[in-house]
């Protein structure tokens, strides 16, 4: 996929490159026990996964890699959302906010990609 074939791609590059840094600052702002520092790093690697994978589609050498990458676009937003709900709030009402904030952004992701799935098929 080249810039000229779709602008539009670029808007979701800027989109998945915002969620990975929302999570880094969603992660700094956890009470440091050792299930929040795991976790943590799990979600830092999979919201960041999201982006990179969407970058290698877009420059994807045939429409096979392009959608696997998207595939893994999607998976990667599905974790990122399975290790949201493990890390601990404790309650705190400004992080439980930014926890649905980017649940809800996780969700809007994986519709996404797989909606690009379903129209690249």
């Amino acid at each position: 996929m080249t810039k000229n074939s779709n602008s539009r791609q670029y808007d979701l590059e800027d989109r998945t490159f915002n969620f990975a840094k929302d999570f880094r600052r969603f992660v700094q702002n956890l009470k440091k026990t050792i299930s929040n520092i795991e976790d943590g790093k799990q979600l830092i690697r999979s919201s960041g996964s999201v982006g990179a994978n969407y970058i290698e589609a877009n420059e994807a050498l045939s429409k096979k890699d392009f959608l696997m990458r998207i595939k893994i676009c999607r998976k990667e937003s599905k974790e990122s959302r399975y290790w949201l709900r493990l890390v601990e709030t404790n309650g705190l009402p400004a992080l439980e906010a930014d926890r649905d904030k980017l649940t809800k952004e996780s969700q809007e992701l994986m519709n996404i990609f797989g909606a690009i799935l379903q129209k690249s098929k």
